[in-house]
């Protein structure tokens, strides 16, 4: 027995069990010299691969805040709407499937070859067929195994080894993956008898996964989708769909949709205004970021704090729900409310396109405030655009031109060195004036005087207001002086941005006295040597209509929350006192004449009111010399002229017509149009009536 036993014990050869060991001890160092480069050398890239293969992190878009005027009316809201698409490579390739992608077609009013199309990833099929054919059992029981290895099914491994792609773009992982293990891919492409440099370059082809069906699916008709739904069962939308389910005995629309077919929830902006209130309210471009108007300056407001989900996906990019790490909701964006009454815009607006159609101008526009307040009530320019197409505008039209277009006042300056003088004592509004004098003595130096556009005799500052004559304006500065007459035009708001909240607001142009020349002492009081913005005149003459204060300029009221909560306010904010009170009532009192049959102004006389006001014509500056063909339009007043309650400005820039295109021809009749029909709306009493009631009181 001994002997046998040491027989069998010897009958192991230590050459072999020295062969068997040395094996195993390679293959175990191999394994751990592999696991040393994954986990050491190369961890960080390993870690980053395997996260990007199984992080997800998605996306919850938050709800844009709306835009309403100062009733309510919305200007700009966020519709939800579901952006369609479909992983061509998940969708199953059967007739049953077929027959599902009908269905849907049907509901959303496609082709069904369209549709099909799409859920058909790309792939040679002549050359999978002709490769699938030449496949022995054992090699198609090799590539399975491989595509185990790779985590793809067996047709999806072919299919990528096969397809030539169409672009050069490449997948990342599976570059790492071809990269290394250049062995596998020499044996798959043995068995495919396709060369492995063909091979490698397909497998990390970047076919899409997934193709847009549709961007703007309603709630109704995404829910038939993932149920499958008839078409006639979406004409009757969600609800009817569940009720139909529910009489049929089941709790819940059956669950037959298309894999790989699915769903992304986001908002579309909307503008129910359209053109009408483009410029105050701006748009989001493409990418959905503000470019204009309150939507831009008020962005931190309106945006919101999107939420997100930060989870893991399985291979077939199937969400690991017990894996979700974080899940943080949105938080909607608050609501903004305008001191634009929409009523307002539309009377401004439809002035608008009466002077478009009349005159045919370069550019109009129209501003109406509140004095007492500095709320504006309507702002409105030509050309305009539609924010819902604004693909369809030119650049040019997306200017406001009430902030961003500067031009020569004109008479509409006259009021500054006008109140300025009288404000200062220097002259009462009897003192006359000889207007029809070429020069004026300053500082020991005969001036020129500017020329008139009619015949003027001697003229107390009355009637210098009256007829706007230049050469009366003119001698007002020179007895104001240079600084005086500088600061005034400060106080006034020119030269400076109103700060009215709106990208692309310019602060026109008033030079410091250093840099006056010879003439312009003579020259800004009449409104030249100076520019400035339809909204810096409107402002000007505000001062006026409200006592001599200068108020803010204001276009938003508040920001609210979903539950109509105010988180923040913006009141009327008074700026500074330019001009006393007294002489604040004496300019209303002196532009009124300005609105009456002698005056400038006769067009823009309302019945039941009196009218305060300035026309201004001004000559455009072409190729640095004063044109005699191109003007520009104005008249800025308010109403009624002793309690204002609205203050109008309307600029015409270059008016088509026989003649010069006054301020008192072109612009003057606009204001009475739309102070008609505020007076209507707003319910204004006529003087008559209130001179009655107070009287009576």
């Amino acid at each position: 027995m001994k002997k046998s036993a040491r027989k069998s014990a010897i009958f192991i050869s230590r050459g072999r069990l020295a062969f068997v060991v040395t094996v195993l001890a390679c293959v175990f160092c191999a394994v751990l010299a592999r696991l040393y480069y994954l986990h050491i050398e190369r961890s960080d890239r390993s870690v980053e691969a395997v996260d990007k293969a199984r992080k997800l992190f998605d996306k919850i878009a938050a709800r844009r805040g709306d835009i309403v005027d100062a009733k309510g009316n919305l200007l700009a809201t966020s519709r939800p709407v579901i952006t369609l698409g479909v992983d061509p490579e998940r969708v199953p390739q059967d007739a049953k499937t077929d027959e599902k992608i009908r269905h849907i077609a049907d509901i959303l009013g496609m082709e069904y070859a369209a549709l099909k199309s799409l859920c058909t990833p790309y792939q040679d099929s002549e050359k999978i067929a002709a490769v699938k054919a030449k496949l022995t059992p054992d090699q198609t029981k090799a590539l399975k195994k491989y595509g185990l290895f790779f985590q793809m099914e067996y047709d999806e491994l072919i299919r990528k080894c096969v397809t030539t792609p169409k672009n050069d773009l490449k997948v990342d992982n599976r570059v790492d993956q071809v990269k290394n293990n250049p062995r596998t891919f020499g044996e798959i492409s043995k068995i495919l008898g396709i060369p492995q440099a063909e091979v490698e370059r397909n497998f990390c082809s970047h076919s899409p996964r997934w193709k847009k069906i549709t961007d703007s699916l309603d709630d109704a008709s995404y829910a038939l989708i993932m149920s499958n739904g008839k078409k006639s069962a979406s004409e009757s939308g969600e609800g009817d769909a569940l009720e139909m389910s529910k009489a049929e005995g089941k709790n819940q629309l059956p669950d037959n949709r298309v894999k790989g077919i699915y769903g992304e929830k986001q908002y579309v902006r909307v503008y129910p205004s359209g053109a009408l209130t483009s410029h105050v309210v701006g748009y989001l471009n493409k990418e959905l970021s503000p470019e204009l108007g309150v939507e831009r300056q008020f962005n931190y407001y309106l945006h919101g704090q999107d939420g997100w989900i930060e989870t893991e996906r399985d291979a077939r990019r199937q969400e690991l729900a017990h894996f979700r790490s974080r899940d943080v909701q949105p938080t909607d964006g608050m609501s903004v409310e305008l001191s634009i009454d929409l009523i307002m815009q539309e009377m401004a607006q439809r002035e608008i396109k009466n002077i478009v159609g009349k005159y045919n101008p370069k550019s109009a526009t129209v501003i109406i405030s509140d004095p007492a307040t500095g709320y504006i009530l309507a702002m409105s320019s030509y050309p305009n655009f539609d924010p819902n197409d604004i693909g369809g505008s030119d650049r040019d039209s997306l200017r406001n031109r009430a902030i961003s277009d500067q031009y020569e006042p004109g008479s509409t300056f006259k009021i500054v060195s006008i109140s300025a003088a009288l404000n200062e004592s220097l002259v009462g509004p009897d003192d006359t004036f000889d207007c029809n004098s070429p020069t004026v003595s300053y500082k020991g130096r005969l001036l020129r005087l500017p020329k008139e556009a009619h015949t003027m005799d001697t003229l107390s500052v009355r009637e210098i207001t009256k007829k706007s004559s230049n050469r009366g304006a003119a001698q007002l500065g020179v007895l104001l002086g240079e600084k005086k007459l500088y600061e005034y035009a400060h106080l006034y708001g020119f030269g400076d941005k109103t700060d009215i909240g709106l990208v692309g607001e310019i602060g026109g142009t008033l030079h410091q006295v250093k840099d006056w020349d010879g003439l312009t002492i003579t020259r800004l009081p009449m409104g030249h040597a100076v520019a400035a913005t339809p909204l810096q005149v409107h402002c000007a003459m505000s001062v006026v209509a409200n006592g001599g204060i200068y108020m803010q300029p204001k276009l938003v009221k508040r920001v609210y929350d979903k539950d109509g909560n105010t988180v923040v306010s913006y009141p009327p904010k008074a700026v500074r006192r330019v001009i006393t009170p007294k002489i604040a009532t004496l300019m209303s009192e002196m532009l009124t004449e300005v609105v009456s049959n002698t005056g400038t102004a006769a067009r823009a006389q309302l019945d039941g009111f009196k009218v305060a006001g300035k026309t201004g014509t001004s000559q455009k500056i072409i190729n640095g010399t004063y044109s005699n063909k191109d003007h520009i339009a104005s008249f800025s007043g308010f109403f009624p002229a002793q309690r204002p309650r609205l203050v109008i400005t309307v600029v015409v820039d270059s008016p088509q017509l026989k003649g010069v295109g006054y301020g008192g021809v072109v612009a003057a009749p606009s204001f009475k149009n739309i102070a008609e029909q505020a007076a209507n709306y707003l319910g204004i009493q006529s003087d008559a009536d209130y001179e009655k009631m107070v009287a009576w009181k």
